[in-house]
């Protein structure tokens, strides 16, 4: 694996009374032409940051998680403004599937959408879900993220 490609953000859960409080110093992993100091200031700004926060049906647990590690790695593995997919789940609730999710841009996000892979996992999983909340996310220091990146690559 060549990490000058692929860079991992940190990330903290606290979950307190069905809230879901993310602070993050960077996302999950990159795979995308070019590596990750491409991400600049300039482009930072356009970056759409979302959690997707998913409660499973129990009977269909195992079958959701493969289909939806299968989606999130095709998403990096195949689309360059797909920034992070960064599926996770708190210990005590495996059922409770949380999920980072990056994009360049909203117009990356779109595209996303209407990839084969993504509809996959939208109609297989569709019976599996029980409810399913996005909540779109505002960094609070977008001038600092650039660096984080950086960081990675050194």
């Amino acid at each position: 694996m060549n990490f000058n490609n692929h860079f991992f953000l940190k990330i903290a859960i606290l979950v307190k009374g069905g809230l879901v409080i993310l602070f993050f110093g960077l996302v999950s992993c990159i795979s995308s032409p070019g590596d990750a100091s491409s991400i600049s200031p300039a482009n930072t700004d356009e970056m759409m940051v979302r959690i997707a926060d998913i409660e499973i049906d129990s009977a269909y647990l195992e079958e959701y998680i493969a289909i939806l590690k299968e989606e999130s790695e095709a998403s990096i593995r195949l689309e360059p403004g797909v920034i992070s997919i960064f599926p996770m789940f708190p210990k005590e609730k495996a059922t409770n599937i949380i999920i980072v999710e990056v994009y360049a841009s909203r117009e990356a996000y779109e595209s996303h959408l209407q990839t084969p892979h993504f509809k996959h996992y939208k109609r297989a999983t569709l019976d599996m879900v029980k409810s399913l909340k996005l909540i779109d996310m505002e960094a609070v220091d977008k001038e600092n993220m650039s660096k984080v990146f950086g960081k990675l690559n050194s």
